[in-house]
């Protein structure tokens, strides 16, 4: 029985093998007992109708096993700019009708990084889709990064994961939840793999893994759709297509596993152009906020000491093109930030400066990660200047690296510290599910001296990440705690805490039931 965390560490590498794929296998990998503990019974056989509320159910319990994962990248600058992209696709399903209510309602919608140098995106169940950051790294436009995300969209809104399911109704759906983490905790083991290949099984899983052909033109084809609806240009799909071809043909290492599940065959690259009826013209220019993104992804993807110093010894090159000298810059500025090589980094950062001016979204951009790096740096103030201009935009990223600056800052007063607590609270009671959120509101309540309602954030970070017992553990110390509070504020914060713990504990009774019954 592998530790809990081995098993975490490969969970995200092996949705490649069961990303982008109908996940209806004909039978259980070896390994899929040893993970089978994490998922629920959701159901002792799979119906003709695989609802979405069944779906989303899988997607969750999948998520929170994920989200505890180190490959997990919850990079709020990177993130920023994801949701950027995914937002104004989400927003033209909708407008076309390839949503309905009931789907728009049911599923998560959320886009997520992934912490990993290969080429690659994939779909989840319940409207979950993830993105290698070596997928951002490689991709020189936004339209190239936005045409994956369509495709990925598209086998949601389809409900290919589902119209897989449901083709083998016998397959009850524990096997099923079963066997997508035992897939997951192989595909980076080779012992494991070996193990499914010695069975006889590796052949028949990946086949069923795989989307069918037809379900690829399906996601071409409204993916264009969406590309076009969401205001990117058509010419991104073909653009990546041929991009993604060219370069694994020079150095097919392995590192573009979305190749091996999206066969890239000429017919479909032509059908892919043809669609976009723009035959023979110039696919758009790099972005000045995508060069930036990308070389952050560059470095970000791969944190070996060794890797920041190869991309710092291949930034000597320089270019008259703005987005190119930029996408040199941001590079070297995180390569340098890697290694604590300040100078170096902050050279890059001004470097950087002047390229961006009479450009909002780059200049906004590189606010973000001037904060961020900042912080890395262990420089709280100049953080909040970076982010001065952008304080109270609405963003995640901005409010959430504004808090992290002020609760890092020595310096600050109580005011400041409370005003942060206060965003903190608002962020989270907008976005329950913002793990990240709950934590810092834990840390700024703590240093208010709110120990009630600090256990109780800390609490619901815990039940976020799937750690449920944790949750409980800190709920009853809170409870514990709140025998010895006075005040009207604290006995309506001991109220809540006894709410929860109590759902909680529902929770995690049942779902040792379910364990129990397998």
């Amino acid at each position: 029985m592998p530790r809990p965390s081995h098993l975490r560490h490969r969970l995200v590498g092996l949705i490649l093998a069961c990303g982008l794929s109908g996940l209806a296998p004909s039978a259980t990998p070896p390994c899929a007992a040893q993970a089978s503990t994490a998922l629920p019974a959701l159901g002792d056989t799979v119906s003709a109708e695989f609802g979405p509320m069944a779906e989303r159910q899988l997607g969750d319990r999948i998520m929170q096993v994920i989200r505890r994962d180190p490959a997990y990248a919850d990079d709020l600058v990177l993130q920023d700019y994801l949701l950027r992209l995914w937002r104004p696709l989400l927003s033209a399903a909708r407008a076309r009708g390839d949503l309905s209510a009931e789907l728009s309602d049911r599923f998560a919608w959320e886009a997520f990084l992934v912490r990993d140098r290969t080429v690659n995106a994939f779909a989840l169940p319940g409207g979950y889709v993830g993105v290698h950051l070596g997928l951002i790294g490689m991709t020189t436009t936004a339209d190239e990064l936005a045409s994956v995300l369509a495709h990925e969209l598209a086998h949601v809104t389809q409900r290919h994961i589902a119209r897989g399911l449901t083709q083998q109704r016998q397959q009850s759906m524990l096997a099923i939840a079963s066997m997508i983490l035992g897939v997951m905790a192989a595909s980076r083991s080779p012992d494991a793999a070996n193990a499914l290949i010695t069975g006889g099984q590796a052949a028949a899983v990946q086949g069923q893994l795989n989307f069918s052909r037809d379900m690829e033109r399906e996601a071409d084809r409204i993916g264009l759709g969406l590309l076009e609806g969401a205001g990117f240009s058509v010419l991104g799909m073909p653009s990546m297509f041929e991009r993604l071809q060219q370069v694994s043909r020079l150095n097919d290492d392995n590192a573009f596993p979305y190749l091996r599940s999206h066969p890239l065959t000429s017919e479909r690259i032509g059908e892919a152009r043809t669609r976009t009826g723009l035959q023979g013209r110039t696919p758009p220019a790099p972005t000045l906020e995508h060069a930036l993104m990308q070389g952050r992804a560059r470095v970000l993807m791969d944190p070996r000491p060794d890797a920041a110093r190869n991309w710092l010894s291949a930034q000597n090159a320089s270019s008259p093109e703005r987005p190119a000298a930029l996408l040199h810059a941001s590079t070297e500025a995180h390569a340098a930030a890697a290694l604590r090589d300040w100078p170096r980094m902050q050279a890059a950062l001004q470097r950087a400066a002047p390229l961006v001016q009479g450009d909002a979204r780059a200049s906004r951009a590189l606010a973000l990660i001037q904060a961020d790096l900042a912080l890395t740096r262990g420089q709280a103030a100049q953080a909040q200047a970076a982010l001065a201009a952008y304080r109270g935009d609405g963003s995640r990223a901005s409010e959430l690296l504004m808090a992290q600056a002020v609760l890092a800052d020595g310096q600050a007063e109580a005011s400041a510290w409370r005003h942060a607590a206060e965003d903190l609270q608002t962020w989270a009671t907008l976005h329950p599910r913002d793990h990240r959120a709950w934590e810092l509101l834990g840390q700024a309540w703590e240093r208010l001296g709110q120990p009630l309602r600090s256990i109780r954030a800390q609490a619901e970070a815990r039940y976020l990440l799937g750690d449920l017992q944790g949750a409980i553990d800190r709920l009853r110390a809170a409870q514990r705690l709140s025998r010895a509070a006075e005040g009207a504020a604290e006995f309506i914060e001991a109220s809540v805490i006894d709410v929860r713990l109590r759902d909680i504990e529902a929770e995690w009774l049942q779902r040792r039931k379910e364990e129990a019954t397998r």
